[in-house]
């Protein structure tokens, strides 16, 4: 059974909005690695559609982007993705599936048929899962940044407090700092 990894960016008041991070080399290169070491995606349908409407043009080199952020859109191409969703059935980009049925029972079937492991991409999905008891690791970019505004991480609270386990932390050039958890059981 592969684990279930949450991997998220975030400021330092919990801000999650995908446009307050620091998109550069360093952090690419966290998330390509993330990317390489995974057997599947796995995203909410809104997590889904913004990646969709951007990165598959970028793979085909229907969008100007460096290399390096090619490269990864290809990588991103090439790998399973899962979506979670009420509202949509049709998945038309690559290696694209959508997760049916119970939650808990998809996303456990899921973890039990990839032995590489999950990363999850969703913050609201995150919010459920974790109430699930389904999260395995945690690999957070928090970035020197305080937005000053939301969304931010679990805002729709959960059940009661997680206790992590720090595996490691690793600053970068940018200021951002990598940390990694391990769920306290």
């Amino acid at each position: 059974m592969g684990l279930l990894t949450f991997s998220f960016n975030l400021t330092l008041d919990g801000c999650v909005d995908h446009q307050e991070g620091i998109a550069d080399d360093e952090t690419h290169a966290f998330f390509t690695r993330l990317l390489d070491e995974g057997g599947a995606m796995l995203w909410g349908r809104v997590t889904y559609e913004m990646m969709e409407s951007y990165w598959p043009a970028v793979a085909r080199g229907e969008v100007e982007a460096p290399p390096a952020l090619r490269a990864w859109a290809v990588k991103l191409e090439a790998k399973p993705k899962y979506v979670v969703s009420s509202t949509r059935e049709d998945f038309p980009w690559s290696n694209s599936h959508r997760l049916a049925g119970a939650l808990r029972e998809g996303v456990q079937r899921l973890k039990d048929a990839t032995p590489a492991g999950v990363l999850l991409g969703s913050g609201k999905l995150a919010t459920e899962l974790d109430r699930l008891d389904l999260i395995d690791e945690y690999q957070l970019l928090v970035h020197p940044r305080i937005a000053g505004h939301g969304p931010t991480l679990y805002q729709g609270g959960l059940p009661s407090t997680r206790q992590l386990e720090l595996l490691s932390a690793q600053p970068f050039r940018n200021g951002v700092v990598a940390l990694r958890y391990r769920r306290a059981r």
